[in-house]
């Protein structure tokens, strides 16, 4: 459906992983060998938090319908910024429109959220979902993918005070009404969210066959590993990435995100957590 990369580290410029390197995420839109579109090029989105985000703090968002291969305001925009967290995005789209409000990831308020995948069946569940989300909430819902309703779906169920309960309980109700309606595996997709300091990366699916995705080895592990790899001296320590699909081919530089696992990245590394294991 999609590709996507999250960032979180020392401050950095975007390009280094959008652009610059071999499989970036530019490259994914072109071709992207794991994705089950080759071709992502329904539009793309960029957020990204200033350069010394505090709690609270309001990041913010680039989205364009253009193709990211052929936006010049993308390689404009991603030199001149540095950030120690941003998510990135390019667009398959597979029903709702091409548009710049259909573009991931969303915001809302310090929240960034952003999906591959889709809620099967959605045109079936989307009254149901769509007004199982706060009233508060419902009138920020500015496109029509499935994907936003499943951001503020989780915002209702306090993705806020407990990201990892309020989206598992979103997903839950997703599959609660999908089978009411028929669907025999509702929900399918890999998952990031932030609040500026932590960066939260699902992949879930209802039938456990969710689309791929992986994290970065630690910077002094690789630096031990290849310490003549000249490309890792642009990361800090303390630099971490979470993609669809790796961004080099180097041996050992990303680790599979297992099925029904969040991993939980902050300062402290990475860790990893089941999610939803039980049945629904």
């Amino acid at each position: 459906m999609c590709r996507w990369l999250a960032y979180s580290g020392e401050p950095l410029k975007p390009a280094e992983l959008i652009l610059d390197t071999k499989h970036s995420l530019v490259a994914q839109s072109l071709n992207s060998p794991l994705g089950n579109e080759t071709v992502n090029g329904d539009g793309f989105g960029l957020g990204w938090y200033g350069g010394d985000p505090v709690q609270g703090a309001t990041p913010s968002l680039f989205h364009s319908i253009e193709p990211a291969w052929h936006d010049e305001n993308l390689r404009e925009l991603t030199n001149a910024i540095s950030s120690p967290l941003f998510f990135g995005h390019v667009r398959a789209a597979a029903g709702p429109p091409i548009q710049q409000s259909n573009c991931h990831p969303f915001r809302y308020e310090n929240w960034l959220f952003m999906h591959n995948g889709f809620l099967d069946g959605f045109a079936k569940t989307k009254r149901e979902l769509a007004f199982a989300v706060d009233p508060s909430l419902y009138p920020l819902i500015h496109g029509t993918t499935d994907s936003e309703v499943l951001f503020y779906l989780a915002l209702t169920e306090g993705l806020q005070d407990d990201p990892i309960g309020g989206l598992g309980r979103a997903i839950r109700r997703v599959e609660e009404e999908g089978r009411k309606a028929g669907i025999e595996y509702p929900m399918q997709g890999t998952v990031a969210v932030s609040d500026g300091r932590t960066l939260w990366a699902f992949r879930y699916s209802t039938a456990h066959k969710s689309r791929t995705l992986f994290h970065s080895t630690a910077i002094p592990e690789l630096r031990e590993l290849y310490p003549d790899a000249a490309r890792l001296d642009v990361f800090g320590a303390k630099a971490k990435v979470v993609v669809s699909e790796p961004l080099t081919d180097i041996p050992g530089a990303f680790v599979e995100l297992e099925e029904s696992t969040v991993a939980i990245l902050d300062d402290d590394g990475y860790r990893h957590q089941d999610f939803l294991r039980e049945a629904a």
